[in-house]
């Protein structure tokens, strides 16, 4: 069984496991504030994990960096993509842990399809103000290595449907996808669209797999919030790395449960970065790359 390891603070309490170094729980109050999975089994739907040195999708597994064309396994067959990453099979290894935080480490390549080395830190804080985390990554190598990341966690507002729950996200413009690949065709504005969710309002029936951009910062700081007319919510802040996010409304076919969290997934680049280049990273050697966020009741 992968290890993982408890913080608690300000009546909060979360649990992070080596691994992907996945936050399989964050609860205030002995609500939960996240879709938990259960200790010691597989992860469903990459719930919490931390997707690097991408996120999203790659379209066929397929990219050309510098000249050089690379195949990545495809590990979502059904889409013909390689999806999130490659430090979620991953067993983080430990490097620091007490009772309000975590840090959690890992090398990521060479493998089949990157040929890059990275090494990347998770870390976790707990306090009275919620859950701050970041990822730091390190081209170890004596080569530039393209790079993105993402947390993917699935966010809880209370205890009514997602469909009543109200979504306040501070995001301009979508991107369309294709429906069968869920692959990059256009920018498209929300204004006017039923993705238009600036203002807060029910979430309804709109199903939602797609990546925003167009972010409104302020000081610094993007914020969504989720409530849950029951009273209850839970907000994300993230900075200025991430200038994309994906939202997903989780919908699934029966008999499988559907729609029981809402993911938030801030983007340091689109899906199909690696061949578009859009806001792709470009890690020099011995760059450093940090991006943080945090989770909190409201």
């Amino acid at each position: 069984m992968s290890p993982e390891f408890t913080l608690t603070a300000g009546g909060y309490t979360a649990v992070v496991t080596a691994q992907a170094a996945a936050l399989r729980v964050l609860q205030f109050e002995g609500r939960d504030l996240v879709v938990p999975f259960a200790e010691g089994g597989p992860i469903p739907d990459y719930r919490g994990i931390i997707a690097a040195p991408w996120p999203n999708r790659i379209a066929d597994g397929k990219y050309t960096f510098d000249g050089v064309t690379h195949q990545l396994a495809v590990n979502e067959p059904e889409r013909g993509t390689a999806l999130h990453g490659l430090a979620f099979p991953l067993e983080w290894t430990m490097k620091e842990h007490d009772a309000g935080s975590v840090t959690l480490t890992c090398t990521v390549g060479p493998t089949p399809g990157y040929p890059f080395v990275l090494e990347v830190a998770a870390r976790y804080v707990l306090d009275d103000a919620g859950l701050h985390s970041s990822v730091t990554a390190v081209n170890a190598a004596d080569a530039p290595a393209p790079y993105g990341v993402c947390p993917h966690p699935y966010l809880v507002a209370g205890p009514s449907p997602l469909d009543e729950w109200i979504l306040d996200a501070p995001v301009a413009t979508f991107l369309e996808v294709t429906p069968d690949r869920l692959l990059p065709i256009r920018l498209a504005p929300v204004e006017g669209h039923e993705f238009d969710f600036r203002s807060p309002r029910a979430i309804g029936a709109t199903e939602i797999d797609h990546a925003f951009t167009d972010v409104a910062f302020d000081g610094g700081l993007a914020r969504v919030s989720l409530r849950d007319p029951a009273g209850t919510g839970v907000g994300m802040s993230w900075d200025e790395s991430y200038t994309w996010l994906q939202i997903h409304t989780a919908d699934k076919p029966a008999p499988i449960p559907s729609r029981i969290g809402l993911a938030v997934e801030p983007m340091t680049c689109p899906p199909d970065a690696f061949n578009s280049g859009t806001d792709l990273i470009r890690l020099e050697p011995g760059a450093t790359h940090t991006a943080s966020w945090s989770i909190y009741a409201l």
